[in-house]
């Protein structure tokens, strides 16, 4: 605040009643104040009462993930939850909902909490931005995708290799007509996998005309409309390859309505609860949530201990889980 308060001219007291929103501040002056706290960066510290260690920790790590109901993300979520319960420090946790206009408003707000740290699944496709929150001394590492615009670490999954592995399965067993459903194709993840079902497809000599591709599956449900229109044609798919756990789950639903879960062949990205208690069982390409959460908090606690080395860009491999669905023959 003395920083401030020197930058615009003005007396500390002035920079606390802006701060704080008084009204009883002159609009010129207020403004000037404004300025100058965003070219130095300044937070509002208002944990600043309690932060009497030397060290200036606050003891918390921010989480901010697509949907802390997916399952995916809460077992991720609660990995990461145990490892900074050993170390003693809270977490404090949000959703994105895949918005982009939600992710900076909620990193600035976790950053007037001074979190020492930040483990982020970004729905934004520029993180710039947080180039001034590491300077600041926040410690940042992103889960499931890749940062952009910003050298971070991350903590991934080979989704291409995973989804191109499911398209050489489906093969296996006969199938020549095999449709994609995919997730936004915004997100990165979504992208990969699809690059990975049309990298199958075509070395496989598979006919691009005979693999239909569906993106934009925001849920369950609209995945499940989707996959019934599939079924309208004269020429339906013989298999499908579901690109995320959710949309597997409309997969399911939509095949058990039309009576064909016994006669179509399935493969979801993402392993699903219960999925090995159907009958068929879902054979899935599983990511392992609750070593990405492991690995992404431990690595974030490096770098808040001081660990200063060259980003780093872990990879996870996936798991091929053979249950049944994606076993069933091409008619």
């Amino acid at each position: 605040m003395k920083d401030v308060a020197k930058r615009a001219g003005v007396g500390i007291k002035t920079v606390s009643r802006v701060v704080n929103g008084e009204s009883y501040v002159a609009e010129a002056t207020a403004a000037r104040v404004e300025r100058a706290m965003n070219e130095l960066n300044y937070r509002r510290d208002l944990a600043a009462g309690s932060l009497r260690r030397s060290d200036r920790r606050s003891l918390t790590l921010g989480l901010l993930l697509a949907n802390v109901a997916n399952p995916f993300d809460a077992a991720l979520h609660r990995a990461a939850e145990d490892v900074a319960q050993e170390l003693g420090v809270s977490v404090l946790s949000a959703s994105l909902d895949e918005r982009a206009d939600r992710e900076q408003p909620f990193v600035h707000a976790l950053a007037t909490r001074r979190i020492d740290g930040l483990i982020l699944m970004p729905a934004s496709h520029d993180h710039a931005y947080l180039a001034a929150e590491i300077a600041a001394g926040m410690s940042i590492v992103f889960v499931d995708r890749p940062p952009e615009r910003l050298d971070a670490d991350c903590v991934v999954v080979d989704n291409r290799g995973g989804a191109r592995q499911a398209v050489e399965h489906l093969a296996s067993f006969g199938h020549r007509r095999i449709a994609f459903l995919g997730d936004r194709p915004t997100l990165s993840t979504a992208r990969a996998r699809l690059e990975g079902f049309l990298d199958g497809v075509g070395s496989l000599g598979l006919s691009s005309a005979a693999s239909p591709t569906i993106d934009g599956l925001t849920n369950e449900y609209v995945a499940e409309a989707a996959v019934r229109s599939l079924f309208e044609a004269s020429d339906p798919p013989t298999a499908l390859f579901s690109a995320q756990n959710l949309v597997t789950v409309g997969a399911i639903r939509a095949l058990r309505s039309l009576g064909l879960e016994r006669e179509v062949a399935l493969v979801g990205f993402d392993d699903l609860p219960l999925g090995d208690l159907l009958q068929p069982g879902i054979t899935v390409i599983a990511q392992d949530a609750i070593q990405i959460g492991r690995l992404a908090a431990e690595r974030v606690f490096a770098r808040i201990e001081g660990d200063d080395s060259p980003a780093q860009r872990v990879v996870v491999p996936t798991r091929f889980i053979v249950r049944g669905s994606g076993e069933i023959p091409a008619a």
